[in-house]
Parts: C-alpha cells; structure tokens; sequence
C-alpha cells in the first residue's frame, strides 16, 4: 500500500509581500553602479576598459549560477538554497560597501551576481505553494517588483552618493536585502528535497567558461596597452585558446553538458545564437558608452552630468526595457519570431548608428539609449520563445544554455570593447576620451548590427528544422 504525499503547505499573503519587497531590494542593489560608473572610475581611479569590466562582472558571474539555481534546489528544497544564495548577495553587497579598491569591489559584484540565480529560484518555490492561477499572478508581481527595483536604484544611486558617498550606495539596499531575507525565511514554508539528477552537475564545464570569460575580459582590458605588454597579452591569449578547446572536449563528453556543443550544428540554433551574440554587444556597448559620454566634459561633446541627472536620463530605457518583455511576447505570437527579431535588429542598428552621428543633445541620448533597451529586450523575448518552438520539448533547456551563452559573451564583449576603445582613445597626459572615440564605438556596434541583418532574413519563423 502507498502512502499519497502531503500537498505543500500553502504560502500566505504576507510570504508573497515579503519575496516582492526582496526583490525590489535586490533590483535596486543590481542598478546602482549603471548611473555611478565615472563617479567610481574616479574614486577608484580606474581605467575606462576598467570601468567596463566592472560593469558587466555581476551579469557575467549571475549567468554561470543560474543553471546551478535549478539542479541545486530540486536537490537540497527550493527555499533553502534561495536564502543561501541571498545569504551570499547580502555578504556581497557589504563587501562591495567597504571597498577600498578596485579588486575588493569586483569580490563584491562577483558574489552579488548570485542574485541572478535567486530570482528565477524565487517563482519555482511560488509555484510548488500556490494554485496555477496564484502562482501566475505572484510570479507577475515578483517581476514587475525587481524591475520597479531597479528603477529605484537608477534614481538614488547618483543622490546617495553625492550626499553621503558611494559606499551608502551599495549599503542601504544590502540592508533592505538581509531583512527582507530573513523575513521570507520567517514567512514562506519550507520545501521538500526534489528527485536529485543522477546524471549530476557539470562542474569541470562550469569552471573551464568561467576560464574563458575571466581570461577574455582580461584579454579585452590589456588590448588597448598591447604596445608596452605585448608578452603578457599574448599569453593571455595562448590561456584563453587553453580554456576553449578544453571546455571544448569537457562539453562533447559530459554526460549532462552545460552547453550540449552538438546543438551548434543545427541552423535554428546557431542563428539564434549569433543574433544574440550581436545584440547583447550592441546592448553592453551602449550601456557602458552612455553614462561615459554623458559624464565627460570635452570640446563640443559630453554633458558634465553627475550620478543624479545620469540615473534620471537612463530611467527612460529602463522603461521601455520593461515594456519590451510584453511587447516581444505579444510580436512573437502574431507574426513569429523572426519578424520580431528583425524589427529589434533594425531599431539596434538605426539607435547605434544615429548615436554615432548625433550625440550632442541630451534627447539624442535619451532616445538612443531608450531604442538599445527596447530592441534588447524584443530580441531576447522573441529568441527564448521562438526557440522553445523551434526544437524539441526535451532539448529546450539545452537550446537555451547555448543563446545563454552567446548572451554573456555578447555582453562581455560589448561592454569591454566600449572600454578598451575609451581607454585607447584617451590622449597622453589627459583624462577625457576623445569624442572619435565615442563615435567609434557606437559605428562599430552598429556596423555590426547591420551585417547580422543577413542572418536573421534566413531564420525560419518558428519550424524546426
């Protein structure tokens, strides 16, 4: 005889307020540096390509937790890893508060990076404690409170550092953080253990794209001072060829692959991967080149902006960061994923290229940077969607690591060509990029933007293939 399993005890109304308000906490810590980077580059005294590695450190280090979140919480009981994981934000936000440095303040953004992981953690439990229906409606809530977070981050970042200093910029929302994760350790019930995965976690893939990631940002900081170290780079690049063709052999012999490499061969997904790749550098050039351009005070070109007015200028892409979730899904569904991308792909190239041509008015920036954020968040809503319809239910976790991926490098890539292209455009003696600098960088992404037009006009709608 069998004994039937006890349903999961329900979670209250108080439970679902507390995981909302830990996400705007956790939503505002992510977006302070956004409005704050000159201010910091100054503090610090960082170099532009610097700059942009700190940047994009959070994203980067969120992104190889994510698929560790899911097998860990399946294996040990979804709310119990998801406070561990704040545990390690929290001590991550106060690290970044007392940083004296460069390297301490990377320690912070590295262990804040788990953040990403908590989050999708977050609408698992909600959905193993609340009726379909419920959980629908808390997940929505739970979403719309981290991006309503992060608005509160772009807008008291800047004020909080000017009045006090930038180290209240990193502790305020770190405190929200550590209560309001205590509180949903006191409200929300706790989980049962899942069936543990027998094929296990794919550790050595894990660290070997770590290697890769860390050892590319590297290579991305030293290129603009390759002349006076041409030795160091080089090794750095022999390292980064290291990594990749053992990541390379880990993957294709993994029984349970982090990235299944295979996949790559198959049209849908290697399009996929190289729009998004194009995207997201298209995104992290902009996001790392506008608060600069902003911040600077050069011949003709910058604004003088401080942390305040920047976090109100970038507010108007967070918003439209926000609509284009439910605009691509809506896009997706009447005209297919391949229109949505192309649409997305065009409105990036167009922003990227008018920004490298008009950049003189802070409404040039304001439309350019809002466009970036627009088409990002089309591209990536179209990509994960379409995907899911265009391979197998059982290869769509799979898929997605590898559009994953492409996303993170992207990202890295773009941000840290912004930086090296600053840091290289800087002239001798001087602390102020040249305005070709900008110019360039913006041409670049956008140029790029351009060409992969001839990848997405081969994508299917939404066939396997």
């Amino acid at each position: 005889m069998t004994t039937a399993l006890a349903p999961p005890v329900r979670m209250g109304k108080a439970a679902v307020a507390a995981l909302g308000m830990l996400a705007v906490s956790t939503g505002a810590l992510e977006s302070v540096v956004s409005p704050t980077l000159p201010l910091l580059q100054r503090e610090l005294d960082m170099s532009p390509a610097e700059g942009a590695l700190l940047n994009i450190v959070l994203a980067i280090t969120g992104t190889l937790v994510t698929p560790l979140a899911g097998k860990l919480g399946d294996r040990y009981g979804g709310k119990r890893v998801l406070i561990r994981l704040m545990a390690v934000v929290s001590v991550g936000g106060l690290v970044s508060a007392l940083a004296p440095s460069l390297p301490v303040l990377l320690l912070g953004q590295i262990l804040q990076g788990a953040m990403v992981g908590a989050l999708p953690l977050s609408f698992i439990v909600v959905r193993k404690h609340l009726p379909a229906g419920e959980s629908k409606a808390a997940i929505g809530l739970v979403s719309g409170m981290f991006v309503g977070g992060s608005m509160v981050g772009l807008l008291s970042a800047g004020p909080v550092a000017e009045a006090f200093s930038r180290h209240w910029m990193f502790a305020v929302p770190t405190f929200a953080v550590i209560g309001f994760t205590l509180l949903v350790n006191r409200l929300m019930p706790s989980d049962p253990p899942g069936r543990s995965d027998d094929a296990g976690i794919d550790w050595p893939g894990l660290l070997l794209l770590s290697g890769i990631l860390v050892t590319l940002m590297l290579v991305f900081a030293l290129a603009p001072e390759a002349g006076s170290q041409p030795l160091v780079l080089g090794a750095l690049i022999v390292v980064l060829a290291a990594f990749v063709t053992g990541w390379t052999a880990v993957e294709r012999r993994a029984a349970a692959p982090m990235v299944d490499l295979r996949m790559l061969a198959r049209p849908v997904i290697w399009k996929s991967c190289v729009v998004t790749f194009v995207i997201c550098l298209g995104t992290a050039t902009g996001v790392y080149l506008v608060p600069q351009l902003l911040d600077v005070s050069g011949d003709g070109y910058g604004f003088g902006a401080g942390p305040t007015e920047i976090g109100f200028i970038l507010l108007p892409g967070a918003v439209a960061a926000t609509l284009a979730g439910p605009l691509g899904g809506i896009g997706e569904r009447r005209f297919g994923s391949r229109a949505v991308v192309m649409t997305a792909t065009v409105i990036m190239a167009a922003a990227l290229l008018a920004l490298s041509a008009a950049h003189t008015e802070v409404w040039h920036i304001v439309v350019g940077k809002a466009l970036i954020a627009l088409a990002n968040g089309l591209c990536v809503t179209a990509m994960v969607t379409g995907i899911a319809s265009s391979v197998d239910e059982g290869d769509t976790g799979i898929a997605t690591s590898l559009v994953l991926v492409a996303r993170v490098l992207g990202s890295a890539m773009g941000g840290m060509l912004g930086g090296a292209l600053l840091t290289s455009g800087t002239p001798s003696g001087s602390e102020v990029p040249a305005e070709s600098a900008f110019t360039t960088g913006f041409l670049i992404a956008g140029v790029v933007a351009v060409l992969s037009l001839l990848v997405v006009r081969t994508m299917n709608k939404g066939v396997k293939e």
